[in-house]
């Protein structure tokens, strides 16, 4: 289970920067493993309705975080109905019988604390983050509108402007974003990982009032449903927290197990070229389908972690050094890879150039980089340091109450289990050379691969008088 902070489309009141990825410092002293480091030891139990329990005690300070995560993404949805689990998610804080709409929040507030919600692939999560005794108030109101919620027509419809407007602001009207939807509407050909998040303003605009309920009804319901407390509570009050308040609900649908249309064999490289007015430098980016740790065999997934961290990680990484330092051929290049989606993860580079070089020039010698890596592998003393590296910068993630929390949620929601995030930092330190080249080779093919460039507007051609066309 990939550590680091995961990806998610925030939502609801989209406004705490707790929704915001982090982006973690890698640190080079060798530190003690993240789990021992901070003795975390969580513990896990199901209540009678088959909601499953997290629990990590963590006493250095009164709050708690509270986390409710459905197993229900936009992969989860219907044919047409693209933006439906995000749809959703922002109608949740409408209210319900018990708390009138727009209230959720400003309860929350009141007590001193702070709430959102996001969306992912795979998942959707609300959260509160508050003082420990107000526990039981923030659990009786999540249970509540887990089967409680009231919507009318007119709910939906002014909601769902604000979902168009969301996607024009944060979509439409940033062409990196575009660009980074099109490259992944590429990237997976029959996966429903190809949608976005937000979705397509086509299916958005169509979106209903049943479409809705529909999905709440089938998703939303305790089976369905993992709860993670993280903070300054024990597990036996928790328990008991739990009981009085989710263990009383009652499923409103069978949860079936979860089949999306799997990629096909990868045939053939693809191209993608976006041009925009709006661009001044341009931006290269390739994209591999990769293993997620759900699905990696043996330490696969660890090893691509490695691989993405040693050959474009930071400013010692092998691109960096090459392309930016010692050749001036690009403003800046960069490694990652994406693994803790259920069914997939990514492999990506990207890049851009340096002013005055060609964008074919700088692809060409990326190209030539990653056959020299793939042909010699990783050098011992870049091994090293690079484990050392992403074990360290694991550390200080789980040092913050609200990413232990979300670390245990993404691992329970999408079935890639807790072990995986224990024994992560001992997966990573075992990681050899061999295990890189072999990882790196079966993604990082041609076949495999999507590459993009996004490049300004062409300027307009001119006439022999001047005048252009």
């Amino acid at each position: 289970m990939h550590i680091r902070a995961p990806r998610a489309h925030t939502g609801g009141n989209c406004s705490s920067p707790l929704a915001v990825l982090v982006t973690l410092l890698l640190f080079m002293l060798p530190l003690a493993a993240p789990a021992r480091a901070l003795d975390v030891k969580p513990h896990h139990f199901r209540l009678g309705n088959g909601m499953e329990v997290v629990v990590v005690e963590d006493h250095r300070a009164p709050v708690v975080t509270h986390m409710v995560w459905y197993r229900a993404g936009s992969a989860d949805e219907p044919a047409g109905k693209t933006g439906l689990a995000h749809y959703l998610e922002h109608l949740l804080f409408k209210g319900t019988k018990k708390i009138p709409p727009g209230e959720f929040s400003k309860i929350i507030k009141r007590h001193g604390g702070e709430d959102n919600a996001f969306t992912s692939r795979d998942y959707t999560a609300y959260f509160q983050r508050i003082a420990k005794e107000h526990l039981g108030m923030v659990m009786a109101m999540e249970a509540d509108r887990m089967q409680n919620l009231q919507l009318s027509e007119k709910d939906v419809e002014t909601e769902l402007e604000v979902i168009k407007e969301e996607r024009r602001e944060r979509t439409e009207n940033d062409p990196r974003t575009l660009f980074g939807e099109r490259m992944t509407a590429a990237h997976f050909v029959a996966h429903p990982y190809r949608r976005p998040v937000v979705g397509w303003m086509a299916d958005v605009e169509r979106l209903t009032l049943a479409d809705v309920l529909a999905f709440y009804r089938r998703y939303y319901t305790p089976a369905n449903a993992i709860l993670v407390v993280v903070g300054d509570i024990t597990v036996d009050e928790v328990k008991r927290l739990a009981e009085m308040h989710y263990g009383k609900l009652k499923n409103t649908a069978r949860i079936k197990p979860r089949w999306r249309t799997p990629e096909p064999p990868p045939l053939t490289a693809r191209r993608l070229e976006m041009r925009d007015a709006r661009v001044r430098l341009p931006v290269f980016q390739r994209l591999y389908v990769a293993p997620s740790y759900r699905m990696a065999k043996g330490n696969q997934a660890h090893a691509l972690d490695v691989f993405a961290e040693a050959l474009g990680g930071g400013t010692t990484s092998v691109l960096y050094r090459k392309l930016v330092v010692e050749e001036k051929l690009a403003a800046y290049s960069g490694a990652f890879y994406s693994g803790d989606d259920r069914d997939y993860g990514t492999f990506g580079i990207y890049a851009a150039p340096a002013p005055g070089v060609a964008p074919d020039k700088l692809e060409s010698r990326i190209d030539a980089v990653l056959r020299e890596v793939l042909a010699n592998g990783i050098d011992e003393k870049r091994l090293k340091r690079t484990r050392t590296a992403l074990v360290a910068s694991a550390i200080y993630a789980l040092d913050s109450q609200f990413m232990l929390a979300r670390i245990f949620g993404v691992a329970m929601a999408t079935e890639t289990g807790i072990d995986s995030v224990l024994q992560w930092d001992e997966r990573i330190e075992k990681v050899t050379a061999k295990d890189i080249l072999s990882a790196a080779r079966r993604v990082v093919t041609p076949a495999n691969s999507v590459t993009g460039w996004l490049l300004p507007a062409r300027e307009p051609k001119t006439t022999a008088q001047g005048a252009r066309k």
